[in-house]
């Protein structure tokens, strides 16, 4: 997805460009949200990555947080939360289970 595009607007009406520039600085807020669920979401997987569980499940929290609140204001849909939710849940869970021989 291009960043930066402006939006062509074909009417000069009054309402049609105050539309048009609300469009951009919703695309703009979406934008950082998203952005900002991505990363918590990635910095998570790292952790994940590293073995530490007491971090994994400290960042889990803050992670779910994060995501249900891109539900809340609309960048996500419910669904795709909540299967974010559950695969980074069930990765935190198999970290502190004891391994299995």
């Amino acid at each position: 997805m291009a960043q930066g595009i402006t939006v062509k607007v074909k009417k000069r009406k009054k309402s049609v460009l105050k539309r048009a520039a609300q469009s951009i600085q919703r695309a703009a807020i979406n934008r950082s949200n998203r952005t900002r669920v991505r990363g918590e979401i990635k910095a998570l997987r790292e952790t994940i990555a590293t073995g530490d569980a007491a971090a994994a499940s400290k960042r889990l929290g803050e992670t779910i947080s994060a995501i249900d609140r891109a539900v809340t204001k609309g960048v996500l849909e419910k669904n795709t939360a909540n299967r974010y939710k559950s695969r980074l849940s069930t990765a935190c869970n198999k970290l502190r289970a004891p391994a299995k021989a």
